[in-house]
């Protein structure tokens, strides 16, 4: 589809397609996306794209929906993409491809709405504070329309917020549901004060862990700001493909996003790098939101005891109770999360499905699946650190 082509319309408002952000105004589209989540800005989304990480090569072909205004103005925004795999998206839909295939349907390619490569909750359908009524509707609607004319077999808008989900719901899309691990800032003025609200089993256990690696030849660095050398991202990346090569096979992300998250987003990242005899040896990505610190990425170049626990979740931990951070998100999977305080959560997905057929077969499996995913999360509840009376 062309840049800038129409893909509907809601009375004064024209929605657009754009064939990569650089094609948004800065300024509008973070206006839509607002403060709160890194990972929606028009500064990560363009590094993505410009670094050759989210791009039509790599099978994230951008065709972002922009909701305009008579004046011209963004309203309303959502970061979408053209699919020709599920790799880098964290609500696995692969069965759904080999039944759909299976059957004698092409499920590929379909469009995503998302953060590409990144599992974060957030908003996915950006509607300005000021924008007028029917937006939303607007953007459903351009999504819908889209796929049609593209010919793809379906859209997915996952990690939306639970409000984004519901409304989609409203307007017939299926909903899936997952799980995170989050944790919780209850006021704490310390480390301790947080110990202090686990178990004592539990509580033992964590402080054990922080003195092994206090008293280990390694030594912990949280840096942000001008504090982030090209150094620091020559030695992270270096972890991080180390890492996607073990897990995946290759890595999503290139050398050069990590530059470019460096020049343009270096405030809003904390990146707690670990040092061994003047060497760097492991590190772990965090990004900055306004209420909210997100744990991504993490890499080593070899084995360090209960190191992992403390550069991705104490050490986020320390850095949410001193900026005043509402919460962690340490992302998806990884129930070993639960004992060092980051509980489960619930997750989710929508999903528009052209053909009819397919799309009742996913429904009934999709309401046995939410049954599944919410008793899961209750049983993973019962396994709390914290003590019954905090």
């Amino acid at each position: 589809m062309p840049d800038g082509k129409d893909a509907s319309a809601e009375g004064a408002i024209t929605v657009k397609v754009l064939t990569g952000i650089g094609q948004a105004d800065p300024q509008q589209w973070d206006a839509c996306a607002g403060p709160e989540n890194p990972f929606l800005c028009h500064a990560f989304l363009l590094a993505l794209e410009e670094s050759g990480s989210a791009t039509r090569r790599t099978g994230w072909q951008p065709m972002h929906l922009t909701a305009i205004d008579a004046a011209g103005r963004i309203m309303a925004a959502a970061p979408m993409y053209l699919k020709s795999h599920s790799y880098g998206e964290y609500v696995f839909d692969h069965s759904w491809a080999h039944a759909y295939e299976r059957a004698g349907g092409t499920y590929y390619p379909k469009l995503q709405v998302a953060v590409p490569f990144t599992p974060v909750p957030g908003p996915r359908l950006l509607v300005r504070p000021d924008a007028p009524p029917g937006v939303f509707a607007a953007l459903v609607q351009a999504m819908e329309e889209v796929a049609r004319r593209t010919g793809v077999s379906s859209v997915h808008v996952t990690f939306p917020t639970e409000d984004d989900w519901t409304r989609l719901g409203a307007a017939g899309w299926l909903q899936r549901e997952g799980v995170q691990y989050h944790w919780e800032n209850r006021g704490y003025g310390s480390f301790d004060d947080f110990l202090g609200t686990l178990n004592s089993r539990k509580r033992k256990a964590i402080r054990k862990e922080r003195r092994e690696v206090a008293e280990s030849s390694v030594r912990l660095h949280s840096l942000t700001g001008a504090d982030l050398k090209a150094e620091h991202w020559d030695a992270f990346h270096r972890f991080y493909m180390e890492t996607a090569d073990r897990k995946w096979g290759g890595g999503y992300l290139t050398r050069a996003f990590f530059r470019l998250l460096g020049e343009t987003m270096a405030d809003r990242v904390m990146l707690v790098m670990c040092e061994d005899g003047g060497e760097w040896v492991a590190g772990a990505l965090n990004l900055i939101g306004a209420d909210t610190l997100y744990g991504r990425n993490w890499g080593s170049d070899g084995s360090y005891r209960f190191l992992h626990f403390e550069a991705c979740y104490y050490r986020a931990l320390d850095f949410a109770i001193e900026r005043g951070l509402r919460k962690v998100e340490a992302g998806a999977q990884g129930e070993h999360k639960i004992q060092r305080g980051y509980l489960p959560v619930p997750t989710y997905s929508a999903h528009w499905v052209a053909d009819p057929g397919f799309r009742r077969a996913l429904d009934d499996f999709l309401v046995r699946e939410r049954a599944a995913v919410e008793a899961e999360r209750e049983s993973l509840m019962e396994l709390s650190p914290y003590r019954s009376d905090p």
